[in-house]
């Protein structure tokens, strides 16, 4: 049997920001969606989902619509520049997306640095190993929505972030040694950062319970505990409370099993100074 073509994939969360959009508007104007369907002759099912992200904004609609909304053109512009895929799977926008708001996040990693805190020179190197290569403009949108992710550490009420990482991977010399260098003068810089804590699993622990790999453990505004785990080709999201607290188990210890943020300072300071 051949295998079936799979249907290229649509720009999901980008249709979801255009639908936001379109509700907030409608929302503005003191309309419902039942209401805002008669005006345009659609059911109220169809209005609310195009808000959801669920069907496609046409153009003629989108101008339409911005008439009755007076939006000026924000719909139809909106359409006209949606993209035909999107810049990140989706399951990695809805990631980001609560990334965004989280008031704790904990993070375990054991292959490059979290995206949160890499510079941009090794942030474009980690980029630039992948197989297949992104084409040169690809390169430089993902290393600037990277960069873009950190504003979260600087906001006014930044969340409380804990970060697991270990030891070998400040031994990565991808990028080679300037690259290298830099990155470790931001970490070190990075431990200076209120709600921040940066600790390092040694080598030679002899004990590790973060084996089976990476892990996000976060707490949204509402005080919903979520974990996720990202693979090569995809990702998980864990929200029964079991599993949840499976995962935060096991980052407590790998907390307890990693230096202490002092010593993990210190360990910057030997790497640095080694240099």
């Amino acid at each position: 049997m051949n295998a079936r073509k799979l249907p290229p994939k649509k720009n999901l969360s980008s249709m979801k920001m255009l639908g936001r959009q379109l509700g907030t508007a409608r929302r503005a104007a003191g309309l419902t969606q039942s209401a805002l369907g008669e005006m345009v002759r659609l059911d109220e099912e169809t209005i609310a989902s195009i808000e959801q992200g669920r069907r496609s904004l046409k153009s003629d609609l989108a101008h339409l619509l911005d008439e009755i909304l007076q939006t000026k053109g924000l719909l139809a512009t909106g359409v006209a520049n949606l993209p035909e895929t999107d810049q990140f799977p989706l399951w990695a926008e809805e990631y980001m997306e609560q990334e965004r708001v989280a008031i704790a996040l904990s993070l375990y990693a054991n292959q490059v640095l979290p995206g949160l805190l890499q510079t941009r020179s090794y942030a474009g190197a980690v980029l630039r190993e992948r197989v297949p290569a992104y084409d040169m403009e690809e390169l430089e949108t993902k290393v600037a929505a990277r960069m873009d992710r950190q504003q979260i550490l600087h906001r006014k009420s930044p969340p409380t972030v804990s970060f697991v990482v270990w030891e070998p991977v400040l031994h990565l010399a991808v990028g080679g040694p300037d690259v290298r260098r830099e990155q470790l003068e931001h970490l070190r810089g990075c431990t200076q950062l209120p709600n921040l804590s940066l600790q390092f699993l040694p080598l030679a622990s002899p004990s590790h319970a973060g084996l089976d790999g990476p892990l996000i453990i976060l707490e949204t505004p509402d005080h919903q505990h979520l974990a996720y785990i990202e693979g090569q080709r995809g990702s998980q999201w864990v929200s029964d409370a079991d599993e949840v607290s499976f995962m935060s188990r096991k980052y407590a210890m790998l907390r307890a099993q990693a230096l202490s943020p002092q010593e993990s300072r210190r360990l910057l300071d030997r790497l640095l100074g080694e240099q």
